[in-house]
């Protein structure tokens, strides 16, 4: 696949000019217009790239592959596609939720083209294994989750969205979140849900070849604070900041809080 064809499989759009480069990436059910808030705050500073994975935004659906997109390895891959179509290097990656495990895979397996690296509410495993690891939910609960996308794929997207963005929110996001929701391919959205919440990148965090930011929520109903000190205490070279707050989306609802502490990481 040439350059132009990733960029437009991708829907990637460049902003600002700074001489260091951040790769912003979303999660799950969002696109790249979730970083809306962000974005002003940090184009200042640094040359941003956003992205939509295959399947959501304005990224060419016809790209969707049910076998590559079934675990998070397909996603990297387009993220090290990206970064090679733009010859990108020593960028920092900043993923939210499960883009921080695809992010982490992404910088493992091509680590030239990363520096550092920002998660924002990462969750290595959403899946309880007691007694060593409680990831906030047992494997019934998820497998009722998936289920309900079958049954009621608006009422799965309008029971998921408060929980994600937190209820004490602003309404108008929670009511964004949701139409984001169900304005994925049903589909494509399942493949997506399956690989986020049944996977387990717990083996991955050893591996981290950079030095990475943590941002944690201190009320998450999908990741909490315990699931961020893991992913934390599991990195080489990683440093945790609580943020207070309620949701599993600090970069939507409390950007300002994280602007110091992201560039005071990227610059130093």
């Amino acid at each position: 696949m040439n350059k132009d064809d990733i960029l437009k499989r991708n829907n990637v759009v460049i902003l600002g000019d700074g001489e260091k480069t951040l790769l912003l990436a979303h999660g799950f059910g969002c696109d790249q217009n979730m970083w809306r808030f962000l974005t002003p705050l940090l184009s200042k500073h640094f040359k941003i790239v956003l992205f939509d994975y295959v399947g959501s935004g304005k990224s060419d659906a016809k790209a969707f592959d049910t076998n590559k997109y079934s675990n998070l390895d397909g996603y990297a891959q387009d993220i090290i596609e990206i970064c090679d179509a733009l010859e990108l290097r020593d960028v920092t990656l900043v993923g939210h939720s499960v883009s921080s495990m695809i992010g982490l895979a992404a910088s493992i397996k091509a680590p030239d083209a990363f520096e550092k690296l920002v998660m924002i509410c990462p969750s290595p495993s959403f899946l309880n294994e007691p007694p060593d690891y409680f990831g906030g939910f047992d494997r019934s609960d998820l497998e009722e989750l998936i289920d309900l996308m079958d049954k009621n794929y608006i009422g799965w997207a309008n029971y998921l969205a408060p929980l994600v963005m937190g209820a004490s929110n602003n309404d108008d996001m929670i009511e964004e979140l949701s139409g984001s929701f169900c304005s994925t391919d049903p589909v494509i959205a399942k493949t997506f849900a399956k690989a986020t919440f049944f996977s387990d990148s717990r083996y991955l965090l050893p591996a981290a070849k950079h030095p990475t930011l943590v941002f944690q929520s201190s009320s998450d109903a999908l990741a909490a604070i315990s699931v961020g000190e893991f992913v934390t205490n599991s990195i080489p070279q990683a440093e945790m900041k609580l943020i207070s707050a309620e949701g599993h989306c600090l970069h939507m609802t409390h950007p300002e809080e994280l602007e110091s502490s992201l560039i005071d990481f990227v610059v130093r």
